[in-house]
């Protein structure tokens, strides 16, 4: 597995995983594919100038143009102020495979060789099984039950939070 930066050329994934019913079903429903052109191209902006992590994974280095998901490190405002924060998705087909995971914690690994994010937080909704248990197994705390806005919408999440200096597994 391989994680690599995102691009202007990942317009299909992004639209695989953001429009599709059951890979958004925890996260309030689908997203609409206009704009989603213009998202990728602010993604990919962002991971060049390193404001975010901003990956795709890549399941085999000898098929570098088949992507399994995303998974991304960022920092956004919060009332309590700056919070870094994690999230990932898996394509139905590369699911179950363990990639998720590896592509967490090899994220996450990386964050702590660069002492970079600080404490990171992660947002599964409480229905996504998979995703608590990839918090659970990487060595993230639960530290409540949380309602986030994504999109527009409030979601119910489980929230984690993880030092990578300290807590990875």
């Amino acid at each position: 597995m391989q994680l690599r930066n995102v691009s202007p050329d990942d317009v299909d994934a992004y639209i695989r995983m953001r429009c599709d019913p059951v890979m958004m079903a925890d996260l309030g429903g689908t997203l609409p594919r206009e704009g989603m052109a213009d998202k990728v191209r602010r993604d990919a902006r962002q991971a060049a100038d390193d404001l975010a992590w901003l990956k795709m994974i890549v399941p085999d280095e000898t098929t570098p143009e088949v992507v399994a998901g995303t998974v991304t490190i960022w920092s956004h405002d919060t009332s309590e102020g700056p919070m870094s924060e994690i999230g990932w998705m898996v394509l139905p087909e590369f699911q179950g495979q363990g990639l998720g995971k590896r592509a967490v914690r090899t994220l996450l690994e990386q964050a702590r060789d660069q002492n970079r994010w600080g404490l990171v937080h992660a947002f599964p909704a409480t229905s996504n099984a998979a995703s608590n248990g990839i918090c659970r197994s990487v060595g993230f705390r639960l530290l409540s039950q949380a309602e986030v806005t994504f999109a527009g919408r409030v979601l119910k999440t489980n929230h984690w939070a993880i030092d990578p200096g300290k807590d990875l597994r």
